[in-house]
Parts: C-alpha cells; structure tokens; sequence
C-alpha cells in the first residue's frame, strides 16, 4: 500500500504445529522448495514470513534461498490478499473500451491501489494483461465471476454485492 495514510494489515498469528504438518511429507528430500511454498501458500493464501522461517530451518536451508524462490515466481504472495480478488483486464480490446477508467474507479471507491488490498482484507487488486473475454470489453473477474461490459458507472453496484 502507500505510504501516505496506509492502514497496515493485521497479520494473523501463525500456528507452527500446522506449519509442522504441512512440512513433514517434505523433510529429508531436496528440491521440496517449490511444493512446500505452494503447501504453506494454500493453507494461508500467502506466505507468513514467521512459517517461511520455520520452514527454512526444518528443511535445514538457508531463509534467503527460499524467499528468493518465493519473490521470484509471482504465483507466490507475500502479504495478505483479500477474500476477493479483483482482476482488471488491460488487454487491447479492454484498454480501448475503457478498462483503466474501470481500474480507477475500483481504486477510488476501495481506497487502495493495483497490487493493494483492502485493510479488511476483503478485496485484492489486480491487473491482469489478459482475461480472454474480449467481447465482453472492458471486463474485470472477482475470484472466478466475470463481469463485462463495465463502465466506472457500474463499478459500485457490483463491489457492493460482494458480502
């Protein structure tokens, strides 16, 4: 978020005894980088430095390499992400139909920026370079739920709807 008035985001307590669990089918095999994060990263959806440290010293490697994997593959997330995830097309046909118009008024109404996510940690934003519904230009997906044909109008109506 930015740093001027961003509310930082509460981060839950980690519980290790599940970090534990979660890491013993992966002890004592090399190579298990990759499917331990994505193991922790579906259990919290990102990846808690507290369980990133743990899991580092049970897997006996250094922290560094296994935040260099995780900072280097952007299906892993570092922060907090909201319970929808809002993803904006800025593919040709969307850009042209309006999407960072649509992209705007999402950021204004949330209070937050692309990449960002809401204090509550109820949306992430996203944008995405291409959502493949380019007759439905300018789209956006929330989780998996496409909604087309937007304009900056609409944008309220349809946040509101999500609980």
């Amino acid at each position: 978020m930015s740093s001027e008035g961003a509310t930082l985001i509460q981060q839950p307590e980690i519980d290790l005894n599940e970090v534990d669990a979660l890491l013993k089918p992966y002890l004592g095999k090399k190579g298990m980088a990759i499917p331990v994060l994505q193991k922790l990263q579906e259990r919290y959806g990102y990846l808690p430095r507290p369980a990133l440290e743990y899991a580092a010293a049970q897997l006996k490697i250094p922290l560094s390499r296994l935040y260099g994997v995780a900072t280097f593959y952007a299906q892993f997330k570092m922060q907090p992400r909201g319970r929808y995830i809002i993803r904006v097309c800025k593919g040709t046909a969307c850009h042209i139909q309006g999407s960072p118009k649509v992209a705007e008024r999402i950021e204004e109404i949330l209070g937050i920026k692309v990449g960002e996510t809401t204090p509550d940690l109820k949306f992430t934003l996203e944008e995405v370079a291409c959502i493949g519904a380019c007759a439905l230009a300018p789209v956006m997906m929330i989780n998996d739920e496409p909604h087309g044909r937007l304009t900056p109008d609409r944008i309220k109506e349809i946040l509101d709807s999500y609980e």
